[in-house]
């Protein structure tokens, strides 16, 4: 009977993490979002680009810790055809623009306050960084954020621009 039990249990968790871990893949969901300076930036226009999408808000302190490690990984392969799209999801663009004032970055921060983006993304986590190749194509998709994982994304960037 333990055995059993054990299985069933076993069953129903592999099959709840399937659907909890389901990630967008193959070709990137085109959107058009208004950046901070008030361009509309589409994602399509941007093919020929390693993009890295990073899903944030104001209130995420681990999004607080990532941003200037993500604008200094910005200046770093920019000249090497990637660019950073900060997306966002703050429902009053006001908090957005504070947390700016404070940790100032270089790249574009496009708001999506219906979260419309997000939901595309199934960005269920805070922050969800994915990682789009010049072909347009969904290759890395990372959620939260922890010591380590700017290496991680560095190298996955590196791979991407060399392509």
């Amino acid at each position: 009977m333990k055995k059993w039990l054990s299985g069933v249990l076993c069953g129903v968790l592999c099959v709840w993490s399937l659907g909890a871990s389901a990630d967008v893949t193959g070709q990137a969901p085109d959107f058009t979002l208004k950046s901070s300076s008030g361009e509309n930036i589409k994602l399509s226009e941007l093919r020929g680009t390693v993009v890295l999408l990073n899903f944030w808000a104001s209130w995420c302190g681990p999004c607080r810790t990532e941003m200037p490690l993500l604008d200094e990984l910005y200046q770093e392969y920019r000249d090497y055809g990637f660019t950073i799209l900060g997306v966002n999801l703050d429902e009053n663009r006001d908090q957005a623009n504070l947390l700016l004032d404070k940790i100032p970055v270089s790249f574009p921060v496009l708001f999506d306050p219906a979260n419309s983006t997000s939901e595309t993304y199934q960005v269920d986590a805070m922050p969800t960084t994915v990682l789009i190749d010049r072909n347009g194509k969904v290759r890395y998709h990372h959620r939260g954020y922890k010591d380590g994982y700017m290496d991680h994304y560095r190298t996955e960037v590196k791979e991407l621009v060399l392509e």
